[in-house]
């Protein structure tokens, strides 16, 4: 029995030594690079490829059966001459015996030197899609004829004939690939290039260390990024799972979208991908752009149909303002440059490849904090949707800063003419003021009008305190559309300084002027306030009810003033007029006529009245009042004329009925005696709105109207007297036509 021991280990000893020697015999004496020819047109054969070993071929039999190919290229055999893909180097080896067993053991898979060139034709036909198909005869036969299928073994069960084969490979290492993608049709290149990979031990089950870095550019537009991944990836392929864990991806991009500038970003967590659920999750996200810092996750699912993602994001408290101006991608000058320097957010985040939910915001913006949904339905239509409720918001601070400079500039030149006017108006005695010419508003571009005919919007906001144009708004709430170049305002109100008001709206930029059409009402709101907050000195107190139906077009206050058009309505209550002693100035009338000297001033310095109403036609920024009523104790005021609100300015002729003194010591010069009850007195007044009613000053031409009237009522009298009932009442009458002011 030993002896036989003996010789079956002298034979298998023999039979290993046979093996040895027949891999020496046939690595050393055997040459693939003389079988080149029939190793291509293999490739053809089996493949349907077109395998071009330009370089030599190296390889090995036992223990490992190995490989190296140097200079190779591939091409599709319809393009033999056009390769999509080439290598300088591909070298691996497998161990043998462990094939036996469906395993395959590698060692190192190197690759060097590889570049893959895909392309789309004008047609939208890529290089790619013909790999491994046959070339097809013009008349569509199949190549040659196949001979008929054996007929086919029983089938092995299921789970043998599925059973994948054991992966052990030591190392996979690429060096220098390049990848390039170009489409003809719309002209856009994508360059991935200074590939670097290199991978630990790819096992099943364990975590291989991976190392990725690339330079990836593009010419539409022209983008430059460098990146660099690393992470441990783990896969199971019957549960089709795959994990990269410690993931960090981290580089810098630049480019035309910079403006010269360079974005440092970073991206780390914990992915997953489950195929058999087709769900992907990234969990513990944490993103760095430069100065923004974000921490979340996100969940995706459906990854065969259309996919769907959510998850939670927040944002730490950063600068946006720098932020931007660091990716070049500067804000639009504003009233304020310290808007939009403190952003904190947190969110839960939902979406698809073209949609995007913002829900449950949590939203600091500088002093204003938000909550509610805000989203983009279609990126294709850039279609907005938002519901925010906030807590203040003071919007003047992020309009146009260039608008509010040239108002400046225009309101300085009209101040001075303003102030010119002003000397001394309060007296009464000087002359009346002209009508001012300086013009009153800004012809700077206020509506961006290229981007709001691509708007597509649907936003409701709720405040509790919003600044608009100076305008502290209580309560306000605002609903907005807007889709195809077509904006509505369908509901605006609020309340305002104790008052309230609403407003609708809607702006058409469809065509090349933009057509503004505005629907206001304003219930109890103090005049004086909402003229003090546009900067202006009030003529006079009051509130304010009014409603107005206007239209208007262009796209600057000064074109939206020029082109105004419309009807308004408006009744001042409780109203006093500032600064203006308007029965010192009747009185003086009064004491001309009676042809007397005042004794001492009348009135305070303010006049107050009960009511004044009228009714308001535009036309091309001139609003046209030919009703104006004023009730003031004593006396109730009629005019007629215009406020020509391109420059601010007011030509009105007023009458005034003196319905009698009320005081307990009238002064005799300025005592109304029974005659001069009903009378209309006349005023003309005329200058800026800003004076009021020290812009008024009596009107001789008509004062001499009044005193020719008062003579003949007096001629009548004496008529009366004299001719009693001598003379029958016909001709009485007539005698009494005769003076009476025509």
């Amino acid at each position: 029995m030993k002896a036989f021991g003996k010789i079956l280990g002298i034979v298998v000893l023999v039979l290993l030594l046979l093996l040895v020697a027949a891999g020496f015999v046939l690595t050393h004496f055997f040459d693939p690079n003389d079988y080149k020819d029939e190793i291509r047109q293999l490739a053809r054969d089996k493949a349907n490829v077109e395998l071009n070993l330009k370089g030599d071929i190296g390889w090995s039999l036992f223990p490992w059966l190995g490989l190296e190919l140097h200079d190779t290229s591939v091409a599709t055999l319809q393009a033999p001459n056009q390769p999509f893909a080439d290598v300088q180097l591909l070298g691996m080896s497998v161990r043998v015996l462990p094939l036996l067993r469906k395993e395959l053991q590698m060692s190192d898979i190197r690759v060097e030197g590889l570049n893959l060139s895909l392309n789309r034709d004008k047609n939208g036909a890529g290089n790619w899609e013909n790999i491994g198909k046959p070339i097809q005869p013009a008349d569509g036969a199949p190549v040659g004829s196949q001979p008929a299928p054996a007929p086919s073994e029983p089938a092995k069960p299921a789970a043998e004939a599925r059973q994948p084969m054991k992966l052990d490979i030591d190392s996979l290492t690429v060096k220098n690939a390049r990848i390039d993608y170009a489409d003809a049709q719309s002209g856009k290149n994508y360059t991935v290039e200074g590939i670097e990979l290199t991978t630990g031990a790819i096992r099943e089950g364990s975590n291989i260390p991976l190392k990725l870095s690339a330079y990836l550019g593009s010419n539409q537009p022209v983008i430059r990024a460098r990146t660099e991944l690393t992470g441990n990836l783990r896969f199971d392929r019957a549960l089709k799972r795959y994990q990269l864990e410690d993931a960090k991806l981290s580089g810098e991009i630049s480019g035309d979208p910079l403006q010269g500038k360079t974005a440092n970003y970073s991206a780390q967590g914990q992915l997953v991908l489950d195929q058999a659920a087709q769900v992907a999750e990234w969990n513990g996200l944490k993103v760095t752009v430069n100065q923004l810092r974000a921490l979340g996750e996100i969940k995706a699912r459906e990854l065969d149909k259309e996919p769907k993602f959510d998850g939670g994001l927040s944002l730490a408290p950063f600068n946006l303002r720098e932020f931007l101006g660091g990716i070049g991608q500067p804000l639009p000058e504003m009233a304020d440059a310290t808007t939009l320097t403190k952003l904190e957010l947190a969110t839960r985040v939902a979406g698809t490849r073209n949609s995007l939910s913002l829900g449950d915001i949590k939203l600091k913006l500088d002093d204003s904090n938000f909550s509610g949904t805000l989203g983009i339905a279609d990126f294709s239509k850039q279609a907005i949707r938002a519901q925010l409720n906030g807590d203040r918001l003071d919007l003047d601070r992020y309009l146009p800063g260039k608008a509010a400079k040239a108002q400046e500039a225009t309101s300085a030149a009209r101040k001075a003419e303003v102030e010119a006017t002003t000397s001394n108006a309060i007296q009464g005695d000087t002359p009346l003021p002209n009508a001012p010419t300086q013009q009153a508003w800004s012809d700077a571009p206020m509506l961006p009008v290229a981007r709001l005919r691509t708007l597509d919007l649907d936003v409701a906001l709720q405040l509790g305190q919003l600044t608009l144009d100076k305008l502290p708004i209580e309560n306000a709430s605002l609903k907005l559309r807007g889709q195809g170049g077509l904006l509505n305002l369908d509901d605006m109100r609020g309340e305002l300084y104790d008052g309230k008001f609403n407003a609708s709206a809607s702006l058409d930029v469809r065509q090349d002027v933009p057509l503004l059409k505005a629907q206001k009402h304003i219930s109890d709101v103090p005049v004086d306030l909402l003229l003090e907050s546009q900067g202006q000195k009030p003529p006079l107190k009051g509130l304010l009810d009014l409603d107005a139906d206007i239209t208007t077009q262009g796209a600057s206050q000064k074109a939206w003033i020029d082109n105004l058009n419309g009807t308004a309505r408006f009744v001042l209550t409780q109203g006093v007029l500032l600064n203006a002693n308007l029965e010192q100035q009747l009185c003086q009338g009064i004491a001309t006529l009676n042809r007397k000297s005042l004794s001492s001033a009348h009135g305070g310095k303010d006049t107050p009245f009960r009511e004044l109403q009228g009714n308001l036609t535009f036309r091309n920024g001139v609003a046209s009042n030919p009703d104006l009523k004023a009730s003031i104790p004593g006396l109730t005021v009629k005019g007629n004329g215009d406020i020509d609100l391109r420059v601010l300015g007011m030509d009105y002729r007023v009458g005034v009925i003196i319905e009698g003194d009320k005081s307990d010591m009238p002064d005799p010069a300025c005592e109304v005696n029974k005659r001069y009850v009903g009378i209309e007195w006349p005023l003309r007044c005329r200058g800026p709105l800003e004076l009021g009613a020290k812009a008024c000053r009596l009107d001789r031409d008509g004062l001499g109207k009044i005193a020719a009237q008062l003579a003949g009522d007096r001629l009548n009298q004496k008529l009366e007297e004299k001719l009693g009932d001598k003379v029958s009442p016909e001709l009485k009458d007539a005698l009494k036509g005769l003076f009476k002011k025509k």
